[in-house]
Formats: structure tokens, C-alpha cells, sequence
């Protein structure tokens, strides 16, 4: 980074970005439609450096650039995965104690099922672990509520058409009477699993996200969190690569 006898400096998307509020790309949209300010003054250019004690604005709102932290949550049921709710049920944030940045979680999981949720406020990394060309692995155990046959198996195995697209499923096995199920799974959209069953006639008793990229849940008991270490953000980023 380069440095003046004015401070240190810094390209403004990434200023945008490390604020939390989006991707670098999506900052440049906001500067290119005239919703970024530097000092009050609207700024359309990309590519501008400006100093980090600049005052920043999107949209006439202060932003400014915060410590990257990295959260993963071993989920409970009946938590919503959302940063409010104007239902009054319990989210997931209030889960996260002593942690003054603004985190959202990266992806989603119903209020039903519990499991692996990473949670940051790093906009740029968020974009590219939902980016369907990166192909981050999820892996679910599940348990249904009767034995699944051998031919919605092979169906499952084949694909099945979901709101007019067909969806794949990477891996499947059986571990336990036909009832209990492992999957793995590359598409992140809301409710898929869910949904793949239900139009099988099946009914989902429990579901549990155990693997998320290279992250498991070894040593992390439900309802707790942590910060990721070094080595496992380290294998994260290498997942976007």
C-alpha cells in the first residue's frame, strides 16, 4: 500500500469493500452511478486513490474500513439466519457475543436445520463463496421420515427437476436404515434439499449442515461459534482460487 506524509492510501472500491458492504465490482457500480462521496464531493471515476482518513460515504451514509473477522457458528434450530427480524425471532447474530463489527452470514439456512454457517465482513469473499463457478462443497446429514426406495435413490442420483431447473446432487449415501442420508451438494439455493425430497413424497425429520468448503464442526458444539484460525482461512481462500 502506498503511504504520503498525508497517511496511508487506499483505491476506493477497496475502501468500499473492506467497509463490508459489498464486493469491489458492486463498489464500482456505486461509483459509476453516482452514489459514492469522498470529502462531500460525488465521485463517477473508478480507480480513484483517496487517503483512509477520507470521510466516506454510500448512499449518504458514513462507511468506513473495518478489521476483516471471520465467524463460523455451529447453528441451533429455530434460529434464522438474517442480521434482523421484524417478527421478534431469535437470529442468528444474537449468538455472537463481544464482536463489534457488522457481520452477515454467507449463504443461508432455514429456521429448521442447523449446522455450518460462516458468518464475516468481508463483502469480497461473501461474493465469491456464493459464486456458482467457485463450487463450494456442502455436505449435509439428514434423516427422513420413512425408508427411501431404491428407485427415488437412483432419481435422486440422476437429478430432479426444481422450479423448472434440474438439480444435481454430487454425492448421496445411505448410513442408516435407509432413513438417515448423507449429501453432498454444490448449489446453494434456499431450501433445495428440502424441496428435492418433498417432491419425492418424503418429509425431512432433521437436517444438519456438516461440511462447508473445507470447514467441519469438529470441536464445536451447537449453539457455539469461533473464529476461523490462520490455517482454515488460509483453506478457505484457496476454495475461490
Amino acid at each position: 500500500m502506498n503511504k504520503n506524509l498525508d497517511g496511508e492510501t487506499i483505491r476506493l472500491n477497496k475502501f468500499i469493500a473492506q467497509s463490508g458492504l459489498c464486493s469491489r465490482r458492486e463498489a464500482d457500480n456505486l461509483i459509476l452511478k453516482g452514489q459514492v462521496s469522498v470529502n462531500d464531493k460525488t465521485i463517477k471515476k473508478m480507480g480513484i486513490i483517496i487517503k483512509k482518513i477520507d470521510k466516506v460515504k454510500v448512499d449518504n451514509k458514513n462507511i468506513s474500513p473495518e478489521k476483516k473477522i471471520y465467524i463460523l457458528l455451529n447453528k441451533p434450530k429455530d434460529y434464522i439466519t438474517t442480521n434482523k427480524d421484524t417478527h421478534n425471532r431469535k437470529i442468528v447474530i444474537d449468538l455472537i457475543k463481544n464482536v463489534k463489527e457488522r457481520i452477515f452470514p454467507i449463504g443461508r439456512l432455514d429456521r429448521k436445520t442447523t449446522g455450518l454457517l460462516l458468518l464475516t465482513n468481508d463483502g469480497e469473499l461473501s461474493k465469491k463463496l456464493t459464486h456458482p463457478s467457485h463450487k463450494i462443497k456442502k455436505i449435509y446429514s439428514l434423516q427422513i421420515n420413512k425408508p427411501i426406495t431404491k428407485n427415488d435413490f437412483n432419481k435422486l442420483k440422476e437429478g430432479i427437476v426444481i422450479d423448472n431447473e434440474k438439480i444435481h446432487i454430487n454425492k448421496i449415501n445411505i448410513l442408516n436404515n435407509r432413513k438417515e442420508l448423507g449429501i453432498e451438494i454444490h448449489m446453494g439455493k434456499n431450501k433445495i434439499i428440502r424441496k428435492l425430497f418433498e417432491s419425492l413424497d418424503y418429509k425431512i425429520i432433521k437436517l444438519d449442515r456438516v461440511m462447508f468448503g473445507p470447514l467441519t464442526k469438529r470441536n464445536l458444539p451447537r449453539g457455539k461459534w469461533k473464529f476461523l484460525d490462520q490455517k482454515e482461512l488460509r483453506l478457505l481462500k484457496n476454495f475461490t482460487k
